[in-house]
């Protein structure tokens, strides 16, 4: 049957302390409540309806989904008034999935079971059991069949005993939730409406209510400060990585593992401490990434090795390929089949043929490498004049000398050999040699500068 959703996102988060509305904070890098649209897509539903409020141009500036619908609620007065924003966009012959936009770990199995009790009954509620539900609404059942919400101050000393508590989800159809929100009444000490009324006005119709419960009661934990904002973070990262571990990924520390995107794995990778995936990453089989390492929409094939402290971002590295230590690939580095970077060398923008390698302190921006081209250290790409972008490309074979500089637009041939301590303006030749620095002058008998008194 179709279904579709309505998600609460219209409160400020006061607790926050922040100008960001509550549900752009992100848990796992993405805005809590983009991580609830992206579960439902998952799912098929066939319209999605974001009540909002506070910082509406923000949300609509963040938030991206192609059947999203935008259902203004001005005031806030409660979450039945907030639903009912959503009410004429509603059709009575479809099934509608009330969700809150802040318990951001919800799953999409735990919504297919919700989705599998609706079907064998008239309103589905997720509920959880806690072993502490102080303060939280009980669930109150006659002959399995839930009749009630009972707010914690309102129980008696045996409904407080109950361990079941309301999480706020539920399903039912259109035309159901149409009729009991048009009902609802705002006469209580807060003057809102609540959506847990339906569930009574439900059950006095004689509705058959059921429950799905989730697989663990962090999916439905809501987030009101940064407290329990990080509470998530750790409990999603704890359940990527047991996922990733589970595929065969050897994490060194899952506790110092961060994945704020997706990650598509290979075999017997093994990743150190520290190490931050953010974005798209791909990495093929028998990689190791050392410790402190952040990869950002980049794909590492077969055999490559990542030493410690190396950042990698947009960028590709080869078959078999050797990174940093304390490398950095910017936005369009290429590495092919075996070649390497060392410490404190940094690419952009630049290609580097097979077996190429710079093994230490050199910048490469806007170049294209040859194969087997050997780049000494300290050597420089001048590829900015301070207005303009310009190329350099080297040619297999060549070897640069350390200290050198090569000021773009300029090429240096196939087996070409610059001597170290040049600066190249012009082009080299196939298996040339090219020294362009200052003549040597040794002057005897040098008086040293004296420190003044």
């Amino acid at each position: 049957m179709a279904f579709s959703v309505v998600i609460l996102a219209a409160g400020k988060g006061t607790r926050m302390k922040s100008s960001l509305p509550k549900v752009l904070h992100k848990v796992g890098g993405v805005p809590m409540v983009q991580r609830i649209i992206n579960t439902v897509q998952s799912l098929g539903a066939e319209n999605i309806h974001l009540v909002y409020g506070h910082g509406g141009d923000q949300l609509k500036a963040s938030i991206a989904a192609d059947n999203l619908n935008w259902c203004l609620q001005a005031e806030q007065l409660g979450t039945g008034h907030a639903v009912q924003q959503a009410v004429p966009h509603i059709n009575d012959q479809e099934d509608v999935l009330v969700l809150v936009g802040d318990a951001p770990l919800i799953q999409e199995q735990t919504l297919s079971a919700l989705k599998a009790v609706k079907a064998q009954c008239d309103l589905a509620l997720l509920t959880v059991e806690l072993d502490d539900p102080t303060g939280m609404g009980r669930i109150v059942r006659e002959n399995d069949n839930i009749t009630a919400i009972v707010e914690h101050k309102d129980a008696t000393d045996a409904q407080r005993d109950i361990k079941e508590i309301n999480t706020g989800m539920m399903m039912m159809s259109g035309a159901d939730l149409k009729r009991w929100l048009g009902d609802l009444s705002n006469d209580n000490a807060q003057g809102e409406y609540y959506l847990t009324d339906v569930i009574a006005m439900a059950a006095s119709e004689g509705k058959r209510i059921q429950s799905a419960q989730p697989e663990s009661a962090v999916e439905v934990e809501g987030v009101n400060n940064r407290l329990q904002l990080a509470n998530l973070e750790r409990a999603l990262q704890q359940r990527q990585a047991n996922a990733l571990m589970t595929n065969g990924v050897t994490l060194l520390d899952p506790s110092r593992f961060d994945l704020r995107g997706t990650l598509e794995t290979g075999n017997d990778i093994v990743i150190d401490v520290n190490v931050i995936v953010e974005g798209d990453v791909t990495i093929g089989n028998n990689v190791t990434i050392g410790a402190n390492c952040i990869l950002r929409n980049c794909t590492i094939a077969d055999n490559a090795v990542i030493e410690a402290n190396s950042i990698i971002e947009d960028a590709q590295v080869g078959e078999a390929c050797v990174v940093g230590p304390y490398a950095r690939l910017r936005p369009g580095a290429v590495m092919h089949k075996n070649a390497k970077v060392g410490n404190f060398v940094e690419m952009k923008k630049a290609v580097l043929g097979e077996g190429a390698k710079a093994n230490h302190l050199t910048y490469l921006g806007d170049a294209q490498v040859g194969a087997n081209a050997n780049i000494g250290a300290g050597t420089i790409t001048c590829n900015y004049d301070g207005v303009n972008k310009s190329k350099t490309v080297i040619g297999e074979n060549a070897f640069i000398g350390s200290n050198s500089s090569l000021v773009a637009p300029v090429s240096v041939g196939d087996g070409a050999t610059v001597g170290a301590g040049s600066v190249i303006t012009s082009a080299v030749e196939d298996n040339a040699l090219a020294v362009a620095r200052g003549k040597q002058r040794n002057i005897a008998n040098w008086p040293r500068p004296t420190k003044k008194s």
